[in-house]
């Protein structure tokens, strides 16, 4: 017998299809609104887009890609005797680059760097949560080409409206150009420290060699600088570089552009980091000055600093060095003609060990040896033996009355060859800080034989001339360049 409905049920029954309707018109809406918001954020989207799209450079300047590199002086040999540059590149085409190097920076900068369209944003998200879980910035999301986007177009302002654009730049570039054009934009022309951009002049500054002759161990150093150039220094912070290397390597080795056993013999691989030469300064400077002059006044200074000009010259080393040593043996000779000025300065007991253990850090980086001129301080003066002992650092030396005789008390009415030193006490005390000599030491000797010096205060100018040529071989213009750039050959 079918059960009696009550009135309950039937109440119920009649509001079922009106909360069907209720629902049914709720979704509708929720579906309506949500349309509607996406429309309006994808509008904005388009309306943002099209806002920072209007003054966004354009990427066609990209294809003539002339950045400023370095023009170069040679002597009458093909010697590279200075650079003059505004930044320091030298540009060199992607096939003469290593594979190892280019595959190292991929892995350091943008592993996904072959799979992307500029914007990665897998690792945009990952970089986030990283970020957010440490409390810091520790990952950045950028690609190679947004790195190329920043360097070449735009400024490095930290914006979001600076992002946008850069994201928008980067789209447009990965499909002007192919992967192998935005790497050899990106290597080239990438600050890695030191003032060195690009690869090429990274590895002469850090290496002294082409980037085509770098092993992997040094491929890793370098692409680990753009993170921080100046933070992993070779230079400055070789452990932190150290580690920044073992970080690409294990990159690599995750990446796949390397084995394990040859990042383990990369890591183990004793690199030598030369240092960095100033070829203008440590060369023929006077020379090099004359003809940076002319240059500058005859074609402008862009085109001498930034068109990579390559200037033969009949500058002669040999020559300019045998130049150099007799001004500086001629200086040294006419000044102890003249008498000795006095020591540098004096010391009290309590201030010679830590005088010595300054000059001993020199030492430390280049020992002593014949011919070297350095700074000593008197510890004995033994008229009795004609002898001086001096302190150089941790060694001791002797200095013989026959080595210092020409130190007298400067007289100009009386010649240098009338009044000769009779006793080494004459000029110096116990305390005296002053230059000595290295001369040769004996085998069997305890002590360095040692020749008192003093900086000369005269000038003097040389220059020579080839006979049948005209050319000029060699320039001095002063004793030293670092102290006075007049050049008293010519100026």
């Amino acid at each position: 017998m079918a059960k009696r409905k009550t009135k309950s049920d039937i109440l119920a029954q009649r509001a079922r299809p009106k909360r069907r309707l209720f629902f049914s018109k709720f979704l509708l809406w929720s579906f309506l609104l949500g349309f509607v918001v996406a429309v309006m954020a994808a509008a904005a989207g388009v309306g943002v887009y099209y806002y920072l799209s209007r003054n966004l450079p354009q990427i066609s300047n990209l294809t003539q890609y002339h950045p400023p590199i370095i023009t170069t002086l040679y002597s009458d040999d093909g010697r590279k005797i200075a650079e003059f540059f505004e930044e320091r590149r030298i540009i060199k085409p992607l096939a003469e680059m290593p594979p190892a190097l280019i595959n190292a920076f991929i892995a350091a900068e943008d592993s996904r760097f072959y799979k992307h369209k500029g914007i990665d944003f897998y690792s945009i998200t990952r970089a986030f949560f990283k970020n957010l879980e440490a409390g810091t910035i520790v990952q950045g999301g950028s690609t190679i080409t947004q790195q190329v986007t920043k360097s070449f177009l735009l400024t490095p302002q930290k914006t979001y409206t600076r992002k946008i654009k850069e994201a928008i730049l980067a789209h447009r570039i990965d499909r002007a150009f192919n992967k192998k054009e935005i790497l050899y934009l990106y290597l080239n022309q990438i600050y890695l420290g030191h003032g060195a951009y690009g690869v090429e002049a990274a590895a002469e500054n850090y290496f002294g060699k082409s980037v085509t002759d770098l092993n992997l161990a040094e491929c890793a150093i370098l692409a680990g600088l753009p993170q921080a150039p100046s933070k992993y220094s070779p230079f400055r912070h070789p452990e932190r570089a150290k580690q920044r290397q073992i970080y690409v390597l294990n990159r690599m080795v995750t990446e796949g552009y390397t084995t394990k056993l040859q990042a383990e013999e990369a890591i183990n691989t004793e690199v030598e980091i030369k240092p960095r030469r100033n070829l203008y300064i440590e060369e023929i400077p006077h020379y090099t000055e004359q003809v940076r002059r002319y240059v500058e006044e005859k074609y402008g200074r862009e085109m001498l600093y930034t068109q990579g000009l390559k200037i033969y010259t009949a500058a002669n080393l040999e020559m300019q060095k045998i130049a150099e040593e007799e001004i500086e043996k001629g200086l040294r000779e006419l000044d102890k003609r003249q008498g000795f000025r006095g020591p540098l300065k004096k010391l009290v007991h309590e201030e010679i060990e830590t005088f010595s253990k300054r000059i001993q850090t020199e030492l430390d980086k280049k020992p002593l040896e014949a011919g070297r001129t350095i700074k000593g301080v008197v510890i004995k003066v033994d008229d009795k033996n004609k002898v001086v002992t001096v302190r150089v650092g941790n060694l001791l030396g002797r200095i013989a009355l026959a080595d210092m005789e020409w130190a007298r008390a400067p007289d100009i009415e009386v010649a240098y060859y009338e009044d000769k030193l009779k006793r080494p006490g004459e000029a110096l005390q116990a305390g005296d800080v002053i230059w000595v000599k290295a001369k040769e030491k004996p085998q069997d000797a305890e002590l360095w034989p040692l020749a008192l010096e003093q900086e000369p205060v005269a000038q003097a100018a040389l220059m020579c001339i080839e006979a049948e040529t005209g050319f000029v071989k060699a320039i001095v213009g002063g004793r030293d360049f670092r102290d006075s750039q007049f050049n008293r050959a010519i100026q």
